[in-house]
């Protein structure tokens, strides 16, 4: 494993809000991306009085060779989840909500009324909550995707995470164009604000990622998040290259030229860090 540079490197930081963020958590039996994705930025997030959710179990039935949560059988879906989750919600004084999931392709719907049900409940106790979610891509489906575009989230964010050359190492089980076409699809039938990121480091060249934004924003994605890839262990894919600092400044000049007035760009960046900050 490359040795991480220091701008990479933060700080743990615990207090009592954290603590308090963790309880309120674990009280109502929920997973989030913040522990089970090894996010650096999570003790600031949690500072915050912020967790993105993830929800329908902490076990993947896909294989991305970059991310840290497992890929196993997963368990029965918990149908008090989305209850507990606004609970959790509403406890946390939350005004900005990111609620994320592993991939279920066991289920029918791959997880889109469990997503629905969440958004109902939510509304129902926080109705001023703005609600973002990051989803999987659902296969495709479009029953699935119209069952989330009834539930009209605030934004929608699925992650195209790296170049189209790249996809078969990276997402052996994603499909680039399925992507693109998944926020296409709900951009066409909704007035749903979208979102997608990038991670950078895995090999990609500067030819790749222009086509890649290019590609993101003729779907008419509204917002579009990139950051440093950092290997969570030495099971998987070994970091290419950091980006320097600099190099993120050239990124957001390339993010303008492709057309993204929206967007956020730097090493530790990831899709939901200062998620409000960026609807606003």
């Amino acid at each position: 494993m490359k040795r991480l540079p220091d701008y990479l490197k933060r700080q743990i930081i615990d207090t009592e809000k954290t603590k308090t963020v963790r309880s309120i958590l674990k009280h109502n039996c929920l997973n989030t991306v913040c522990e089970n994705a090894r996010c650096p930025n999570k003790n600031e997030c949690y500072q915050k009085n912020t967790a993105t959710f993830l929800i329908m179990g902490n076990v993947c039935t896909r294989n991305c060779r970059y991310c840290n949560i497992s890929c196993q059988k997963p368990e029965p879906l918990d149908e008090k989840e989305p209850q507990n989750l606004a609970k959790a919600v509403s406890e946390l004084k939350l005004k900005y909500s990111v609620i994320t999931s592993v991939t279920r392709d066991d289920l029918p719907d791959g997880g889109a009324r469990h997503f629905a049900k969440t958004i109902e409940e939510i509304r129902k106790i926080s109705p001023n909550t703005k609600i973002e979610i990051l989803t999987p891509d659902f296969k495709g489906d479009k029953e699935a995707l119209d069952i989330i575009i009834k539930a009209h989230p605030d934004v929608f964010n699925h992650n195209i995470e790296t170049v189209e050359d790249l996809f078969k190492t990276a997402r052996p089980q994603g499909n680039y164009q399925r992507s693109l076409d998944v926020l296409k699809y709900i951009k066409e039938n909704s007035n749903i604000i979208t979102k997608s990121g990038l991670m950078v480091g895995l090999g990609e060249s500067e030819n790749q990622i222009i086509k890649t934004l290019e590609d993101l924003h003729s779907v008419g994605c509204d917002i579009l998040t990139i950051g440093q890839y950092i290997q969570p262990s030495k099971q998987h894919l070994e970091v290419d290259k950091y980006y320097t600092e600099e190099e993120f400044e050239h990124l957001k000049e390339l993010a303008k030229q492709a057309g993204f007035e929206k967007y956020q760009i730097a090493p530790l960046v990831r899709s939901s860090y200062n998620a409000f900050k960026m609807y606003n």
